[in-house]
């Protein structure tokens, strides 16, 4: 059975100032999307399935639709701030949903075969989609997932900062931790972070988490029981998201799931701003 991909594509780009993931950056109008798929297709994906929201999804669906006609199966799933678990209550005055987590528990009804998960503004190569296919397809578990791993120097915006998952491994290549920074910046001397008013200076070697993700579906399970006991406690915060990497690190402290870190030599460029366009436009015609 061949592996789907789920592509995270419910963001509205507050920071990009628009909606990033119709965006055009090839000379056909084609998006970061359409090239992501052609390397999934290529890699021997099966399926995808789209993370979407209800006021954009007209557009979308029209988009992407037409375009994937006879070359793969498609789906399209709505990410809504109502759309949780029975019982669970949240703030009436909450304006978006719950990050990452929840976008992927939108998937639960229509994954039932090891699938990776991507977020639709980012390009991550090729060979990324190959090493992770070729994971989901022989060594992927209920107990052994994976992560595909990229050098921090090759994931900074010169237009800003970023967040990034900073990842630890063991000598097995497992995944033994990975902490979340959301001020990273390149500044004239290294790569750092700010936290709390001071730099701290990051290896740009380090390994980093871009949101390329590879699972089983017992992973909708532990999603579930994890994203209940996250809204009991964060459910009346109105900016409170649940992301993967919180639901990783939760599931190698409680010795559940192991996460392979998969090495990759893609060059990762994605669109966190504006500004970030032109380069993402330059990258793509020197593939082309």
């Amino acid at each position: 059975m061949k592996p789907t991909l789920l592509i995270l594509a419910a963001g509205l780009g507050s920071r990009y100032g628009g909606l990033k993931q119709l965006d055009s950056i090839g000379p056909l109008n084609e998006t970061i999307i359409d090239y992501s798929i052609y390397d999934a297709i290529r890699a021997g994906f099966g399926k995808i399935v789209f993370v979407i929201r209800e006021r954009f999804a007209k557009d979308f669906k029209e988009k992407f639709s037409e375009n994937l006609n006879g070359k793969i199966e498609i789906e399209f799933v709505n990410q809504e701030i109502d759309k949780v678990p029975k019982g669970i209550t949240y703030h009436p005055d909450r304006e978006k949903p719950w990050g990452t987590c929840h976008a992927v528990l939108m998937a639960k009804d229509c994954i039932k075969e090891p699938f990776a998960v991507i977020n639709a503004d980012d390009f991550y190569g090729l060979e990324a989609f190959k090493v992770m296919a070729n994971f989901l397809a022989n060594d992927a578990s209920e107990h052994v997932n994976a992560m595909v791993g990229y050098p921090l120097q090759k994931t900074i915006s010169e237009n800003g900062s970023v967040s990034r998952g900073i990842c630890e491994t063991d000598d097995s290549g497992f995944l033994v931790s990975i902490d979340e920074r959301t001020e990273i910046q390149k500044l004239p001397e290294h790569i750092a972070y700010l936290e709390d008013g001071m730099w701290y200076a990051l290896d740009e070697n380090s390994i980093v988490s871009m949101n390329f993700w590879g699972f089983t579906p017992n992973i909708f399970n532990h999603l579930e029981k994890q994203f209940c006991e996250f809204i009991a406690v964060k459910g009346k915060d109105l900016k409170s998201e649940f992301y993967i990497p919180l639901l990783a690190s939760n599931l190698i402290n409680k010795e559940e799931i192991q996460f392979k870190v998969l090495p990759s030599n893609s060059n990762w460029f994605g669109v966190t701003y504006k500004e970030d366009k032109a380069k993402a436009v330059r990258a793509m015609k020197k593939l082309i």
